[in-house]
């Protein structure tokens, strides 16, 4: 008989604590990592209120930004921005075109192996990001909805995030809870041992080729058909545009007159009036630039280029008595190896979350012209300057490939379409290939820490140049570095106080008589909970100390009970909250309803091969 555990004052304001960080990161009123930062604050005052033990020691409270954890996702991000910058990614797509044969079924099968198996040494999110303009130009070349490549590509890199224990952060941040955590009081327990490298390859290839196997022979059946039509297949623009990104729209070419009513404004002055359309590029008979400024002065003479439903172009062109030449792709090289199409997604921590399009300034600092805004199940066109920005949102800009190459260095962007760039470094792959091989080989045959062996072989390649040390500063998610490291304390205020043994206590008081293998379950099925609400990495350092104390009261190996926590929380499927889901949904033009008819069977079958493959295993 389970005998229950006295609720104390501590304890109740953890619960609290808990409670208002679970509200914070659901309703999404502050940013999550400024929310976290709130609540590692908010432990900390705690502390010094009158008659209240502290929480946690107060030296321990910011030790979270110097943690093993938090420095190896740091060194990850780095290493992965380095093969990236050698131009792999784009020779990996001529591989996978290569070998599918272009049979959707060929081309899903690599698509999904090669993403997981990288997935597996850098975030999933960033390999993600690198994918999408692989996975863009493959759906071009083959004639595959995008659709259909894009779910089966960003579950797989999450798949391929359970194969190492440096693929995702709540692997990453697992080792520093089980050392911080200590042994559970019980003698005749297994002791707490971390885990190298490779322990957890054989429960995620399986995970992994689960995915894998489950796309190619089912991704036809349950995946939607709304992908991009071929570039290079299709020669009117109006239907290209429509097929390609969801916009009523053509182009036509005008020359302005002298006596036409535009000629001596501005682009901002013409833009503003009401249904004007979109001026793509404006030319005299020296040069062409496209995506004028809005300050720019349309002199007469100047020929324009206009974006926008037809209806709309015309009775425009009557008003200022324009001579309008429809155009395609044969008589107007558009696509070329100057300037495109392209589609930019809002990530997940990008800055411009909740402010205006407009704010941005895309013309005058990226010489893009912004057509519309794809969200969830539409694409807008109208009004966009003041449209408030969600994650995901996709942008559908017209630039030169130059100026979409500097947009693209921001990490508030991440762009989905193929293009030509001009910063890879190919001739520096070796370099990138060896420091990361002795990156791992130091995981492998040495006993420093993770940090140390990722971190050396993040400066080896700062230092030959694979990318330079403002790059690396660059590629940094610094909001998952704050996320993660303050949300440490909090993990530390549950097992402190002993808020953790007492939940486990009330878990197993509730489940009499359940074996152990189904508590285990019940666990990962909270863990799988959690993760849709709030990070992975969140949810990971909430649950498990609880997971080690509900191993405590059973007598289970505490280890293999933290470890299920670990993997659970990257069964994140079945709603678009995790980054990458969030990521792919904008490009494929996604419902919510996508994501819940093939999360639903994915989580599932994820589930029903983690338990059985980690009792196998451990």
């Amino acid at each position: 008989m389970v005998e229950a555990i006295p609720l104390t004052t501590e304890m109740v304001l953890v619960l609290g604590v808990l409670g208002l960080a679970l509200f914070l990161f659901v309703s999404e009123i502050i940013r999550i990592d400024v929310a976290a930062i709130l609540i590692m604050l908010l432990i900390g005052l705690i502390g010094q209120l009158p008659g209240i033990i502290p929480l946690i020691e107060p030296d321990l409270l910011f030790t979270g930004f110097s943690s093993n954890a938090v420095l190896s996702i740091i060194a990850i991000m780095i290493l992965g921005a380095g093969l990236d910058k050698t131009g792999l990614m784009a020779t990996m797509a001529a591989f996978i075109l290569k070998m599918g044969k272009r049979t959707e079924r060929r081309i899903v099968a690599r698509t999904t192996t090669m993403i997981g198996l990288i997935s597996g040494f850098m975030q999933n999110i960033g390999a993600t990001a690198l994918f999408l303009p692989v996975v863009s130009r493959i759906a071009s070349h083959t004639q595959i909805p995008l659709s259909r490549l894009l779910i089966p590509t960003g579950f797989c890199a999450i798949l391929g995030g359970t194969l190492t224990m440096v693929g995702c952060s709540s692997l990453i941040i697992l080792n520093d809870l089980l050392v911080s955590t200590g042994r559970p009081q019980s003698g005749a327990l297994p002791p707490i041992r971390t885990f190298e490298l490779f322990d957890v390859t054989p429960i995620g290839l399986v995970l992994l080729s689960t995915g894998v196997a489950f796309f190619s022979l089912f991704g036809k059946m349950i995946l939607p058909t709304t992908g991009a039509a071929s570039q290079s297949n299709t020669t009117n623009m109006s239907e290209y545009l429509e097929k390609t990104y969801g916009l009523n729209a053509v182009i036509f070419q005008t020359v302005v007159a002298d006596d036409s009513p535009i000629a001596g404004k501005t682009i901002r002055q013409i833009e503003d009036a009401d249904n004007a359309p979109h001026i793509l590029s404006l030319s005299s008979t020296k040069e062409i630039q496209f995506s004028p400024n809005r300050d720019d002065i349309v002199w007469p003479g100047s020929k324009l280029l206009l974006l926008g439903p037809e209806q709309e172009i015309r009775r425009f062109a009557n008003n200022n008595q324009l001579e309008l030449t429809e155009t395609s792709l044969r008589n107007f090289n558009l696509i070329s190896d100057l300037s495109g199409f392209s589609e930019v997604v809002i990530p997940p921590g990008s800055r411009w979350i909740g402010h205006q399009v407009g704010d941005i300034r895309l013309r005058k600092h990226y010489n893009a012209s912004l057509l519309g805004v794809h969200r969830t199940e539409t694409t807008l066109q109208h009004n966009l300057r003041g449209l408030t920005l969600k994650a995901g949102d996709t942008l559908i800009l017209f630039s030169r490939w130059k100026d979409l190459t500097n947009l693209a260095k921001s990490r508030d962007f991440v762009v989905a379409s193929d293009y030509p760039k001009t910063t890879i470094r190919p001739h520096k792959l070796p370099h990138a290939l060896a420091f990361f091989a002795i990156a791992m080989g130091l995981v492998l045959f040495t006993d420093v820490q993770l940090a140390f062996a990722l971190l050396t072989g993040a400066i080896g390649m700062v230092i030959f140049g694979v990318l330079s040390m403002d790059e690396a500063y660059h590629v940094i998610s610094w909001k998952t570095v704050f996320l993660l490291a303050s949300l440490i304390p909090l993990g530390m205020a549950v097992e402190h106080t002993g808020t953790a043994a007492w939940i486990a206590n009330q878990i197993l008081l509730h489940s009499d008589g359940v074996p152990v293998w189904g508590v285990q379950t019940v666990l990962a099925v909270l863990a799988t909970g959690f993760t849709l609400i709030m990070s992975n990495v969140g949810a990971t350092i909430l649950l498990v100390p609880i997971a080690i104390n509900l191993a405590a009261n059973l007598g289970a190996d505490p280890t293999v009970f933290a470890l299920t926590v670990a993997l659970a929380t990257s069964n994140s499927f079945l709603i678009p909250t995790h980054q990458v889901n969030a990521l792919i949904m904008g490009p494929a033009g996604y419902r919510v309803a996508d994501f819940t008819r093939t999360g639903s069977i994915m989580t599932c079958l994820y589930l029903m091969v983690l338990i059985p493959m980690i009792n196998w295993v451990f």
